[in-house]
Order: structure tokens, then C-alpha cells, then sequence
């Protein structure tokens, strides 16, 4: 039997069934049976009060709560990452003070916890009473409302993880990529922005999505300062009716609601950016198509 007639007879691997596996066939039944024990549970418990939930999902207290949450996430998500990508350059410059001061930034806003910073900005009239610029004066505690103090303190404490996101994404070019820019006799800045950021933020944009949802989650902090977000909202109603289960289940179905929309957006964004990266999936099949594989 020649060769080419041994592998006409031979099984082909791309046609062979799947192999048996019990134990996950087991692990699957498992995790179903789990599954309908949980949501029985939590559909029959009366105590949930679910026709209460139903009736104060849209109550116009929760939806205002909920829009600024929304609003403080969007902007101190645009504040930090300005701050933060001066900072990651900062930290990347060649002149010593410079790169010595963001690092100290950095790390000095990564290592005091969220809560805390929201306190202390909250209370910065007590630390400088009057803010003066030229003949202007104003009062720090007009200035300093619980929204203001807010965006400022959660701002900056994503500005450090923000920095450092993005000093990894930059970091993560390959440095024979920029010389073989300039070799085609690309600039500083044109090597920057056609070469190095867009390699850059395939390494940015997931872990930057995290980022943005985590601040979502955050942002239910500043209730310690009463401002008026989501949570604050929820509880301000279960105070005065003391149905405080189902208002907390109102809370925990928004933030699932509103997390998934934005991992469904992260994960769209992730797949356009890894366009030539990805092996596998279509991009796989249109590479096999342009090379000519029948496989």
C-alpha cells in the first residue's frame, strides 16, 4: 500500500465523535440541579417581597439614584483617565523629578482606600477654610459639596490605576516596533500614535473595561457622604418603610443590569481592537480562506 492509499484509508481526526466524559456530564447535572435548587428558593421565600420589588423598580427616586450613578461613573472614568495618562507618561519620562513625583502619585493614591479619600476631601474646609486666587475668594465648603468631593476623590483614586494600565499597555510594544518606524522614516509623534497606541490598547481596553466597572460598583461609597446615588436612593426609601430586602434586591438587579450591558460593550470593543490577533473563530477562517486551506 503506497502512502497516498494508507492515508485515503486512515479515519480522519476532523470527523471523529467527541470522547465520552462522565465526570463532566456529572459536574454538568450538578451545577443545573444547584441552579433550580437556588431559584426555587428565592421564588418561593416570601420574604423577598418580590411584588414590592416590582412595584419600586422604577420608582423616580430609584431611576435618579441610578442616573447619577451612571453620571458620576462616566465622569470621573473621563477625569481619571486624563490624569492617568499624564501620569503614565510621567512615570515613562526620561527626566528623573518628573518620573520620581508620578510615581509618588501613584503610589500614594493607590495605597489609601477610596472611602478614606472620600472622607478627607469631604472635609477639606477644615484643612484650607478659604480658596484665594488673585482678589478672588471663595468659601471651601461651597466649593466642597458632597458632589464635588465625589468626583474629585473618586477621580484621582482611578487616575493611579488608570496610569498604570496604560504605562503597561505602552510598555507592552515591542521596542523593535518603534525602531522599524523611525527606520521607515516615521517621526517621534507619528510613531507614537500609528504605531505604538494602537498595539497598545489591545492591552489597555480589557483590563481599562474592569476598571470602569469596579468605579460603577465604587461609586455606591459615596453614600457615606450623602450623596444621593443609587444605593443612597434605596436607602433613604427602606428607611422610611423599613422594607429593606426587597429595596436592596431593587439595587443589586440595576448594577447586574446595568454590569452586563457594559461587559457585552467591553467584550464587542475587545474583538474589534484584537482584529489580526485573534486565531481563531471567523478571523481564523477568513486567514485559512486567504491562504487557501480546505481544513
Amino acid at each position: 500500500m503506497t502512502t497516498a492509499d494508507a492515508l485515503l484509508v486512515a479515519p480522519d481526526a476532523a470527523t471523529a465523535r467527541p470522547r465520552f466524559r462522565p465526570a463532566r456530564l456529572a459536574a454538568v447535572v450538578v451545577l443545573v440541579v444547584a441552579a433550580v435548587l437556588v431559584l426555587t428558593w428565592a421564588a418561593t421565600n416570601p420574604r423577598f417581597e418580590w411584588a414590592v420589588v416590582a412595584d419600586l423598580m422604577f420608582d423616580p427616586s430609584v431611576l435618579a439614584g441610578l442616573g447619577m450613578t451612571l453620571l458620576l461613573t462616566v465622569v470621573c472614568m473621563a477625569l481619571g483617565t486624563a490624569i492617568g495618562t499624564a501620569a503614565a507618561a510621567g512615570q515613562l519620562s526620561a527626566f528623573g523629578p518628573i518620573r520620581w513625583t508620578c510615581q509618588l502619585y501613584v503610589g500614594l493614591l493607590r495605597g489609601v482606600p477610596p472611602l478614606v479619600q472620600l472622607i478627607f476631601w469631604f472635609n477639606l474646609a477644615y484643612l484650607v477654610p478659604r480658596l484665594s486666587v488673585g482678589f478672588a475668594s471663595w468659601s471651601v465648603n461651597d466649593l466642597i459639596t458632597p458632589l464635588t468631593a465625589a468626583i474629585i476623590g473618586l477621580s484621582l483614586h482611578e487616575s493611579a490605576y488608570m496610569a498604570e494600565i496604560i504605562r503597561a499597555g505602552i510598555m507592552s510594544v515591542d521596542s523593535g516596533q518603534r525602531d522599524a518606524a523611525r527606520a521607515m522614516g516615521y517621526s517621534g509623534s507619528q510613531t507614537f500614535w500609528k504605531v505604538v497606541v494602537p498595539q497598545a490598547l489591545r492591552v489597555i481596553v480589557p483590563p481599562s473595561g474592569s476598571q470602569f466597572i469596579a468605579l460603577l460598583k465604587g461609586t455606591s461609597l459615596v453614600s457615606v457622604i450623602t450623596l444621593t446615588d443609587l444605593l443612597y436612593s434605596v436607602q433613604i426609601i427602606y428607611g422610611r418603610t423599613y422594607q429593606v430586602v426587597p429595596l436592596l434586591v431593587v439595587a443589586v438587579i440595576w448594577y447586574l443590569l446595568v454590569v452586563t450591558l457594559l461587559t457585552l460593550v467591553q467584550r464587542r470593543i475587545e474583538r474589534r481592537l484584537g482584529r489580526g490577533y485573534d486565531r481563531s473563530g471567523p478571523a481564523r477562517e477568513r486567514a485559512r480562506s486567504l491562504e487557501g486551506d480546505p481544513a
